[in-house]
């Protein structure tokens, strides 16, 4: 899979309702993974989304999810840029260059859902997630 540039949209507890109205306009079918199911998040959040996507009719991807109560939910921070694929060399070598100069959220390492992943805000503010997707993880 080619690597991909995706909009990732952040709520505090409405990322399903946001997927719910975006899948009427834009048509397609979603999936999600709630806190809950990875044993991540407080008593409050476990239904909430910790990961959201929308693939469109058309092939459109739109990724959402809620941010978790510890995490501010600013204007700045309410959207992320995301990187995935499969491409294990290249992806590591975009976190560690948006690296250079920011502050890595969350290391580039293996995930509980069997990806790797991280966080990272690059020197301009802009929120970066790189997803090294399967076996290349």
């Amino acid at each position: 899979m080619p690597t991909q540039l995706t909009p990732y949209l952040a709520f505090r507890d409405t990322a399903r309702e946001a997927l719910d109205f975006y899948r009427s306009v834009f048509g397609g079918e979603y999936t999600v993974s709630t806190f809950g199911e990875f044993g991540v998040g407080g008593p409050a959040e476990k239904d909430r989304l910790m990961h959201g996507q929308l693939i469109a009719a058309n092939g459109m991807l739109l990724m959402a999810s809620d941010r978790p109560d510890d995490i501010p939910l600013e204007s700045e921070n309410s959207i992320s840029l995301s990187l995935s694929g499969d491409d294990a060399d290249e992806l590591t070598a975009y976190f560690a260059g948006l690296s250079e100069g920011g502050t890595v959220g969350v290391p580039l390492e293996k995930a509980p859902w069997g990806d790797s992943f991280g966080m990272v805000t690059d020197r301009y503010g802009i929120h970066w997630m790189v997803n090294i997707a399967g076996e290349a993880a």
